[in-house]
C-alpha cells in the first residue's frame, strides 16, 4: 500500500503542533490564537523539565504530555474523522439499534487507540524540540462568531529547519475551541489516516470491528516514517 512519504521530524513536529492548542470556556473564552501562544509555553516547559527524569520515569513524561492533550484535542472527532464513512452520520442513521450500539462501541475502541498510540508513539520525539522558536504569523482577525479557524504557525528547529503548521480548530456548541486537524508542511495528518483506514477497511469486507481491534498506530505510521 501506497502512503504519503513524511519524515519522522515532521511527524513528530505535528504532535507537538497538536498540543499547542488550549480550550479556555466561560468569562475567559478567548480566541484560538492567544491560546495557541500561551498553550505552547506551557508543552515546551513539559519538554524542557523531561530530560531530567525520562530515563528513570517516562510514564511522568507521557502522563503530562496527556493531560495537555485531553484538555486540547477533540480526540472523539479526531478518530471519526479518521473513520470516515465508517462513523458517519448517515452510516449511523442507517443501522439499527444493535448496530448503533455497536458502531459507538466501535468509535469508543478507536477513540482510546488513537489517543494512546499518537502519545506513546510520538511524545518521546518532542524531546528533540527543546528550544525551539514558535511564531504566528496569521494576520487576519478571526470573527469571534466564527465555528472555525485555521491558524498558521512557523516553528524554528535545529539546523536552521523551519516548519509550517495549520491548525484546524472547531467550537464546539458550549464555546469550547478545539483541535481537529493538522496539516504540517503539506501533509495532512488526518487526510493520511483516513485513506489507511480505509483501505484496511476494503481489505476487511467493510468489518469495522476487526480493523479497530487490529489498529496499530506504529504500523500504520506513513510510508518510510520511521526511515529517517
Amino acid at each position: 500500500m501506497k502512503f504519503v512519504r513524511v519524515t519522522i521530524e515532521s511527524t513528530v513536529f505535528g504532535l507537538l503542533s497538536l498540543m499547542a492548542t488550549m480550550v479556555v470556556t466561560g468569562s475567559d473564552l478567548v480566541g484560538p490564537t492567544p491560546i495557541i501562544e500561551s498553550t505552547t509555553s506551557r508543552i515546551m516547559a513539559i519538554v524542557d523539565e523531561a530530560p531530567e527524569y525520562f530515563d528513570t520515569n517516562s510514564d511522568r513524561f507521557y502522563n503530562e504530555i496527556g493531560a495537555v492533550l485531553d484538555e486540547t484535542i477533540d480526540w472523539r472527532g479526531f478518530a471519526k474523522g479518521v473513520m470516515g464513512e465508517y462513523a458517519s452520520n448517515a452510516r449511523y442513521r442507517s443501522l439499527d439499534d444493535e448496530g448503533r450500539k455497536a458502531l459507538r462501541e466501535q468509535l469508543q475502541s478507536f477513540t482510546d487507540i488513537m489517543k494512546t498510540g499518537l502519545i506513546r508513539t510520538y511524545a518521546k520525539g518532542l524531546l528533540a524540540f527543546s528550544g525551539s522558536k514558535f511564531e504566528i504569523i496569521d494576520e487576519e482577525a478571526i470573527n469571534p462568531n466564527a465555528r472555525s479557524a485555521s491558524i498558521t504557525q512557523l516553528v524554528y528547529g535545529s539546523g536552521n529547519r523551519t516548519y509550517t503548521v495549520r491548525y484546524q480548530l472547531g467550537r464546539s456548541r458550549d464555546g469550547r475551541w478545539r483541535l481537529r486537524n493538522l496539516i504540517v508542511a503539506d501533509v495532512n495528518l488526518g487526510q493520511i489516516y483516513q485513506n489507511q483506514f480505509a483501505a484496511a477497511a476494503k481489505s476487511a469486507d467493510g468489518d469495522v470491528a476487526k480493523v479497530v481491534a487490529e489498529w496499530d498506530i506504529s504500523a500504520n505510521l506513513p510510508e518510510d516514517l520511521d526511515s529517517e
